[in-house]
């Protein structure tokens, strides 16, 4: 998939403000009434596949500039989930400001129950976090996404002195870089891959509902560039 020119980037900024404007006034955009119902509801995903196939449908939508959910946001925000939530997946992602989540999916408010952490690293308070999302919000899917030029797989591929407790990821990230090496796309993806084998293994949990075909656990690299989001086998 082609990489979106600075002119299209900016378009899809300008939706996305648009968007968000127009819903919080209640006025048209474009002839668009921004108060119809989305079409895809997340309790109308059913299964792991289709959960996993709705994710990937909607980063094809925001990959080629086509977001119907953003225009909806506000308006189901207030009708659908002041009391309740019913997200269909659970994202597992860097906290890398230049990956929304939402956004990247197209996916509206309620629809994805995320979790982040710089290197998308499996902790026992992600786990935990992720298992009530599993068990208690009934998420079909959970990706874990990690993404190009991450500064901290890059970070502990180089090894350096850093401030605080920032090197308190690298043990997390160092089986990656010694699986793919100092190439970082590879390392990444080693990495993401790893994490959601540690996820599906380490919690009882979620290992259960994966034996019992009631949830997937897979990994996904996406590219800032493209804006694409593809499986990492």
């Amino acid at each position: 998939m082609n990489e979106h020119s600075p002119e299209q980037s900016l378009s899809r900024r300008r939706m996305l403000q648009m968007s968000l404007t127009g819903a919080a006034t209640g006025m048209l955009i474009g002839g668009l009434d921004l108060a119809l119902p989305l079409a895809a509801r997340a309790q109308d995903v059913s299964t792991p596949d289709a959960a996993l196939a709705e994710l990937m449908a909607g980063n094809k939508r925001f990959a080629s500039d086509d977001l119907p959910s953003l225009q909806h946001d506000l308006d189901i925000l207030k009708q659908h989930t002041v009391e309740k939530q019913e997200p269909f997946a659970a994202v597992l992602s860097c906290a890398d400001s230049r990956v929304p989540v939402e956004i990247v999916f197209d996916q509206s408010i309620g629809h994805i129950f995320v979790t982040r952490v710089a290197g998308n690293v499996i902790t026992p308070e992600i786990i935990g976090s992720l298992e009530y999302g599993a068990a208690v919000l009934g998420t079909k899917v959970i990706l874990v996404m990690g993404h190009s030029n991450c500064g901290a797989v890059k970070a502990t591929m180089q090894g350096k002195a850093v401030p605080g407790q920032i090197s308190s990821l690298f043990p997390h990230i160092q089986p990656a870089i010694d699986q793919a090496g100092h190439d970082l796309p590879a390392a990444t993806k080693a990495n993401a891959k790893i994490q959601a084998t540690l996820l599906r293994e380490s919690s009882t949990v979620i290992s259960g509902m994966v034996k019992d075909g009631k949830i997937k656990v897979v990994a996904g690299y996406y590219d800032l560039g493209s804006g694409a989001v593809s499986l990492v086998e």
